[in-house]
């Protein structure tokens, strides 16, 4: 019995990257398709209160500078940094099948010091 040398496995970060797809067509999105809803959650707050940062959910095709657009355009403040997460949809149950809810973009916006935004 002859036993195949296994393959080489790549560590995270020696992996390639991606190269872009080709024939992806540029999104014009208005900015009310870009931010689809503020993320009002416990965390969330505290980071409004002492950092002056708001999460929102929005469109997974939206780039940073879309967002920091959007934001810019629906409420008269001035963004300083733009972080984005791509969150994975969730596994649930019902009686005997599972399945899977779809995922999301999460994007949070820190603005300038003398700038708030008031949601309530």
């Amino acid at each position: 019995m002859q036993t195949r040398p296994r393959p080489k496995r790549l560590r995270k970060n020696n992996r390639k990257a991606k190269p872009p797809r080709e024939g992806t067509p540029n999104l014009t999105l208005e900015p009310h398709q870009i931010v689809l809803r503020p993320l009002v959650t416990e965390k969330g707050t505290h980071d409004s209160t002492r950092h002056n940062a708001y999460s929102f959910e929005v469109n997974p095709a939206a780039s940073k500078t879309q967002i920091k657009d959007a934001i810019q355009k629906l409420f008269p403040v001035r963004v300083v940094d733009v972080r984005t997460q791509v969150r994975a949809g969730k596994h649930r149950r019902y009686r005997n099948r599972v399945g899977q809810l779809s995922g999301w973009k999460k994007a949070i916006v820190k603005l300038h010091e003398e700038d708030r935004i008031e949601f309530f």
